[in-house]
């Protein structure tokens, strides 16, 4: 109620000028502040808003980048093109895109303003990458000096990526890891720490042979970052025989890796390995001749087992079932009867498709198809369903059996680091840079913004749908058998909310959310000739959380 009090004698007379109980606040508190006495003016008069830009995700990158001392790591004192590298590698974890696409975007946020490069145009960025490039080893120099020590271990694996364009003399036709056999690729191989933390890449050309990038990787712990003694992890398909046999050259390096499954019925037919050791336990240490000076870690996973029978048995399904009509229609072709290299070409394609061909004999003649199961080679492969086999140089004071396991499913964390350059947040691909130079500072660029994220992302565990425990859990779950989820896992799962009530991000949109946090361009007065001020908007309490975590101040 608005009323007003006035004195008649004794008495003191009240008058209501206005029920107020339905007007809406802020009428109600712009009253209550002129009957105390506040002058009031209009709010167009005071000043005006002109811009608002996007900051709370620029000032969260930048403020990690910092907190990092990667700025440092680029260079020691900042320079133009520092400057530019940095913004490039904001903008990769912010809005990924082109270079000549970033230009304009980083001019939508405070990114360019912040670090002083808003009039920089696409071609200061090529050189700028150029510039990059050159400093790549002595920046990886010191990665590593940071991350590795002598005796750790050392992860390594490779990918390729789809290259759109004809000019760049990397391009070539090979193993495509993104599925489109119709495009050239690029290949890549990234070295990281045990826990993922990426520490170099390189890049080679599309047809590069996994295997033959070993030897690089080598040459490098040794002479380049002056390791004696470290413990290399690949997959069975980079670390062959052949490159274990030229690591046995330098005594300071160990590996470890796993076996085809070739080498594993080898053991089963040597019986070095005997299948009864998997009857009580799933997991055994085992020797062989054919391995000298090697341990081998042989594992039996039950579910793996049967998920790659009925995997198996599908596969089988569709090849016979693409066989009978094959055969059906050499049946019914009387007039104009199939030929034999017809009828190959249409049964190559079905075993390329499914690849069980080693599991069928195959009689082709002109306008003659006849096939049958080998049900002995399908039970001979169904003996070894579950079953693999590590090997390493590393003895076991140093490496327990269930640490080697650990140890080479952390290459699943490489695995992961491909998967957000590829495609999850920072869109390595696709790739049209025409030089070579521009090729491979464009992949580093991208490894030094996934160094940023990865930080990140440990610190703002909390609020993402990630393992908190993961580490911890890891060290002591069972390392053969299917992982189960934490309790925080569950817990997320179960909930959905953080303990204060709000709901669990990913990287993407908790980056989305810091940036709705502006800037805001205000202009005192209603006129051009006004004085020019910034003003931040208040952070939410998520944001305030956020920056709270990275460890920054909102």
């Amino acid at each position: 109620m608005l009323r007003q009090s006035r004195r008649e004698g004794r008495k003191t007379v009240k008058t209501t000028l206005a029920n107020m109980t339905n007007w809406p606040k802020e009428l109600v508190d712009t009253i209550r502040l002129a009957v105390s006495g506040e002058t009031m003016a209009p709010v167009n008069g005071l000043f005006s808003i002109e811009r608002s830009r996007p900051h709370g995700h620029v000032q969260a990158v930048l403020g990690t980048i910092k907190k990092l001392g990667l700025d440092s790591l680029i260079a020691s004192k900042q320079c133009r093109e520092r400057d530019l590298v940095l913004a490039m590698i904001s903008q990769c974890i912010i809005a990924p895109s082109s270079k000549p696409a970033t230009t304009r975007e980083w001019h939508e946020a405070t990114l360019a303003r912040e670090l002083g490069v808003e009039d920089a145009d696409e071609n200061e960025l090529y050189s700028a990458m150029d510039w990059l490039l050159k400093r790549q080893r002595r920046i990886e120099n010191k990665l590593a000096k940071r991350h590795l020590c002598d005796g750790g271990v050392v992860l390594y694996d490779l990918t390729s990526s789809s290259y759109h364009g004809l000019r760049c003399p990397l391009a070539a036709f090979g193993h495509n890891r993104d599925g489109n056999k119709k495009l050239r690729c690029i290949v890549y191989g990234l070295m990281a720490d045990a826990q993922g933390r990426p520490v170099s890449v390189d890049v080679y050309k599309g047809n590069t042979a996994d295997p033959s990038t070993v030897p690089d990787q080598v040459d490098k712990l040794r002479n380049r970052f002056g390791f004696s003694r470290v413990v290399l992890v690949g997959d069975r398909g980079m670390l062959t025989d052949t490159q274990i046999d030229k690591l046995r050259e330098y005594p300071g390096i160990g590996w470890l890796s796993a076996l085809h499954s070739r080498g594993i019925r080898s053991l089963v037919d040597g019986e070095a390995l005997q299948l009864s050791l998997f009857d009580r336990q799933h997991l055994a240490e085992i020797r062989s001749a054919d391995y000298p000076g090697e341990r081998l870690i042989a594992c039996y996973n039950p579910l793996l087992a049967e998920d790659r029978k009925c995997t198996r048995q599908e596969l089988l399904d569709a090849t016979e079932l693409s066989f009978k009509k094959i055969a059906a229609e050499v049946r019914r072709r009387t007039n104009k009867p199939l030929t034999a290299d017809k009828i190959g070409i249409k049964v190559g394609k079905v075993i390329n498709r499914c690849k069980m061909g080693k599991h069928f004999k195959l009689k082709i003649e002109d306008n003659l198809f006849e096939y049958e199961r080998r049900e002995e080679s399908i039970e001979r492969e169904s003996r070894l369903e579950g079953i693999y086999v590590l090997r390493t140089s590393e003895p076991a004071k140093q490496l327990s059996k269930e640490d080697t396991v650990r140890t080479y499913k952390g290459l699943s964390q490489v695995e992961r680091a491909f998967r957000c350059l590829k495609g999850v947040d920072l869109h390595v691909r696709p790739i049209r840079h025409r030089t070579v130079d521009h090729v491979r500072a464009h992949v580093f660029l991208c490894t030094l913004a996934y160094y940023v994220e990865w930080h990140m992302r440990k610190a703002l565990a909390p609020v993402l749908f990630e393992d908190e425990q993961f580490d911890a859990v890891r060290a002591t779950r069972n390392p053969v058998l299917k992982a189960e989820p934490s309790h925080c896992v569950k817990d997320k799962k179960a909930m959905r909310t953080t303990p204060d009530g709000r709901p669990f991000q990913s990287f993407r949109t908790l980056i989305n959310n810091l940036g709705t946090r502006c800037r805001n361009q205000c202009r005192a007065g209603n006129d051009k000739t006004g004085v020019t001020f910034y003003q931040l908007t208040e952070p939410t309490p998520l944001q305030t959380h956020i920056f709270e975590l990275l460890g920054l101040k909102p």
